[in-house]
């Protein structure tokens, strides 16, 4: 086609020109995500030591470049609407399978995902930080269908390792640590149902004794929030008989999805919900007609080993989780900046926009080193290397850390969006939208953000839980070298304390209005002192002075 003027060539131009810079802000995304991730190297090196650092950095460095290259687009691929799961009841000729379907994509990116040994080197105790760092990996996917599977296997392995007898143990844990995709089980729990939703003390489900010499129970009722509703093996509240009522009524069962003879158990699956976000893993709502089930632990302790062993490491994936949400989003909003240009100058030049990105870069490590510091504490708890108190502190700080990672993680892909503009908002421009949307839903799983308040406020009231955190919290700050930030620490803390005695004093709704920005308070200044040592420690030992500077 002839153009009347020259300057419509121009523009022309200027459009071809425009694309090009998108086509290389495609192309100068990281390739592999450890590798991108210097900060994530020197908290690992920090918390772990050289010598244990290294086998671990190996194995992140291989999965770092599978996660970028590979189930990055696999991913994208399995959240296309036309790839959504769906499901499949009965069979051609009318059997019930209560089958969900799954597109290839899908299938894949878990074999890699699975692959990596994430749940695998949950083996033997003290490997939980170990898991979180290829956790963390993969959740710069977004939730990729697998990663919500991988929090509630993980809570499945702990259970069987710690609570479980011997025959379930040995019939079922090995199927857990497989790296091999087909073989391997994964795992879900199903606590919440239609009247109660969080207060599982509302419990109708109940389980009755096949008959008085068998470990075989028969569950009925119904569950409303099921993920990953095609585990192998479900760990399932219900209500024991002559137990009373609340959470003291509950027996925790496991409970397989097919039966040894090859059949289905009576699991029915009402419907799959239609999520905002993680929608490329399945949840749906479930009737159980007689599910064959299996009591595990004590009876009257089912919903305090829920809580101990599968919950609250839930909590602590949903929060690395958030970490790799917000580290995608920023990395993603970084290099679009570098490249477009608006006024004649890359985005990157405009003040506002770098303290946009600032605030996201300094959220979204302060948040990793302080999520990274709790897993570390966690495995020196599970393996007795760590002091009494320091279960109180986990405690506390698990509650905490699962409510502001999420809040964080929100705000800061929000940010990547603005940065973005009217692209951020576009599904198949970037990742941003599904990020967004998934962590809408890790807000609210395993309890959202009032749930945890409330339960920290029990905690704090019932067993002084704070105590030791502040405890905690005043010697990493008494132990940083940057004397404005250990000063001005310790002067929150002592104000933090303050008023957070007089909060405890009141009744539990006054103290509801000053609690939440108390807690936010709390858990950003532990951030930030985690973010502090780390920085002193890559200052000195690799000269490195980027969290240093963060942390200020």
């Amino acid at each position: 086609m002839e153009l009347p003027y020259e300057h419509d060539r121009e523009r022309l131009a200027s459009i071809n020109w425009g694309r090009r810079r998108l086509e290389e802000w495609l192309t100068i995304q990281p390739t592999n995500f450890f590798i991108d991730d210097r900060g994530f190297q020197r908290s690992l090196e920090f918390l772990l030591g050289e010598e244990a650092y290294r086998p671990l950095a190996a194995r992140l460095y291989r999965f770092g470049e599978v996660v970028a290259k590979t189930v990055d687009p696999l991913v994208r691929r399995a959240n296309e609407p036309e790839n959504l799961p769906y499901l499949e009841r009965f069979d051609g000729i009318g059997r019930r399978i209560e089958n969900v379907v799954f597109p290839d994509a899908y299938h894949e990116a878990g074999r890699h995902i699975y692959g990596s040994g994430v749940m695998a080197v949950l083996a033997e105790p003290g490997q939980n930080l170990a898991s979180l760092a290829l956790f963390y990996l993969s959740a710069m996917n977004g939730e990729a269908g697998h990663n919500c599977p991988l929090a509630c296997t993980a809570g499945v392995i702990k259970v069987l390792q710690n609570v479980a007898d011997e025959d379930l143990r040995e019939r079922y844990l090995p199927r857990f640590l497989e790296t091999d995709y087909a073989s391997r089980f994964h795992g879900a729990q199903f606590l919440t149902e239609v009247q109660g939703g969080s207060d599982v003390g509302a419990n109708a489900t109940y389980a009755t004794r096949l008959d008085t010499d068998s470990d075989v129970w028969l569950l009925n009722g119904e569950k409303w929030f099921c993920s990953n509703v095609t585990a192998d093996v479900a760990l399932v509240t219900a209500r024991v008989p002559a137990q009373g009522d609340g959470t003291r009524g509950l027996g925790m069962f496991l409970v397989p999805r097919y039966l040894e003879d090859g059949s289905l158990n009576g699991v029915h699956i009402r419907r799959l919900k239609d999520k905002l976000g993680t929608r490329s893993m399945a949840s749906a709502e479930l009737e159980f007609q007689d599910a064959v089930a299996y009591l595990v632990g004590d009876a009257r302790a089912g919903f305090k080993n829920m809580m101990n062993f599968v919950i609250n490491p839930s909590r602590m994936y949903n929060a690395l989780a958030c970490c790799g949400n917000a580290r995608r989003a920023y990395v993603v909003a970084r290099s679009y900046a570098r490249t477009r240009q608006a006024f004649g100058r890359p985005l990157i030049h405009f003040p506002l926009i770098q303290q946009t990105l600032v605030e996201m870069r300094s959220d979204s490590a302060a948040m990793l080193a302080g999520s990274l510091r709790l897993a570390k504490l966690w495995d020196e708890v599970e393996t007795g290397k760590a002091a009494p108190a320091m279960a109180q502190v986990l405690r506390l700080g698990l509650n905490l850390n699962k409510f502001r990672t999420a809040m964080l993680a929100h705000d800061v892909i929000n940010k990547g969006i603005e940065v973005l503009g009217g692209n951020g908002a576009i599904e198949s421009f970037s990742v941003l939208p599904r990020l967004l949307r998934d962590n809408v839903v890790y807000e609210n799983w395993e309890g959202p953000h009032n749930v945890l308040l409330a339960q920290a406020s029990r905690d704090m009231r019932r067993y002084l839980v704070h105590q030791p955190f502040c405890d905690y919290l005043r010697e990493m700050l008494r132990a940083q070298t940057q004397e404005r930030l250990r000063a001005e620490g310790l002067a929150a803390l002592e104000q933090i304390e303050r008023e957070l005695s007089d909060v405890l004093l009141m009744d539990e709704t006054s103290a509801s209005i000053f609690f939440r920005a108390l807690m936010e308070q709390l858990i950003d200044l532990f951030y930030l002192a985690c973010l502090g040592l780390e920085g002193m420690w890559s200052s000195l030992v690799k000269q490195d002075h980027s969290k240093r500077r963060l942390a200020e």
